[in-house]
């Protein structure tokens, strides 16, 4: 049997035949069309993972299931994703309207909660019971991962970890709120304190980079300065990674996972961040005399939506 992963985003439908051990038979791409609305969208979806399948040498026969990640929520006991921001979906019945195109099972979720799914079947993850996928990207995603499942509570908010609050009344969040971690822990974090370093010391080596634009201010910039010894932007550095390092621990204090997996784009700075990270984490751990989760790297980056949308349905 094989398994149909589809990864849906503002610019791209991603689509993938897949095998039960997460190989990706053939994959190929779209773009999404998200001004069409939601019928032209979740048509296409339907036919580049059928697409997929054939191109793999395979038939729809012997596919057991279809897996969408989305940007958004995903509402499990209606079949209806109530909230998608980057598509511009409210209330959109994607089972009802997958059913126009095939009668094979679809199950969706979230792409955060797609992505760490893979990292458990395939990437860094593999083997453990428990994990949680921490997407460190223009905000801050999460996919959580136990007994082999992955986990999206209730309501299909539970990995909405990039808005617990994490600072009693500190930044304000796209969200309404004040201080909730992705305000503290995103690349937009980063870029944020730069921006806000440049206007204290215009005459520093972030404002030299970036030849006086600050708008062109990237995290990778502020990271990049902070690993060659510049001190502006290492204090930037520490302090960020102070407060990824706080979030981490509640997780931990939370879910008790054995691994923590760090991707999106602020990962990409590799053992730069992760060794920092690793050395703040003691200070954070409840329970000091006892094993907690190891952090780690994402390793699946790109074919990680495709690889965990077909594994919902395995």
């Amino acid at each position: 049997m094989i398994y149909i992963g589809i990864d849906v985003g503002g610019m791209s439908i991603k689509a993938g035949a897949v095998d039960a051990e997460g190989n990706i038979l053939f994959k190929h791409t779209c773009p999404t069309g998200v001004e069409r609305g939601y019928g032209a969208v979740i048509r296409d979806i339907a036919e580049l993972g059928i697409a997929a399948v054939e191109k793999s040498g395979h038939s729809m026969d012997e596919v057991k299931a279809i897996g969408i990640g989305i940007p958004g929520i995903m509402d499990q006991r209606t079949g209806i994703i109530p909230f998608c921001t980057n598509l511009g979906w409210h209330d959109v019945p994607i089972i009802e309207e997958m059913k126009k195109y095939t009668d094979v099972p679809v199950f969706v979720d979230n792409d955060a909660t797609v992505a760490g799914l893979a990292e458990s079947v395939k990437g860094v993850s593999a083997g453990c019971d428990s994990s949680v996928f921490v997407t460190l990207g223009t905000g801050v995603g999460g996919g959580v991962v136990m007994g082999g499942k992955p986990f999206s509570g209730s309501h299909g908010v539970a990995t909405e970890i990039g808005h617990m609050v994490t600072v009693d009344g500190g930044e304000l969040c796209t969200c309404g709120k004040r201080g909730c971690w992705e305000r503290y822990a995103s690349a937009t974090a980063l870029i944020r304190d730069g921006r806000r370093l440049c206007a204290e010391k215009p005459d520093c080596a972030l404002m030299k980079a970036v030849e006086g634009d600050i708008m062109q201010i990237s995290a990778k910039h502020v990271i990049d300065l902070a690993k060659a010894g510049d001190e502006d932007c290492a204090a930037l550095f520490e302090n960020y990674v102070h407060h990824l390092a706080v979030g981490l621990s509640n997780l931990i204090n939370v879910y008790d996972p054995e691994v923590i997996v760090l991707g999106g784009g602020v990962s990409h700075s590799g053992e730069f961040l992760l060794n920092a990270v690793r050395a703040q984490m003691p200070k954070y751990v409840f329970f000091k005399s006892m094993p907690s989760a190891t952090i780690e790297l994402a390793q699946l980056t790109n074919d990680a939506g495709i690889i965990g949308a077909a594994m919902l349905g395995r």
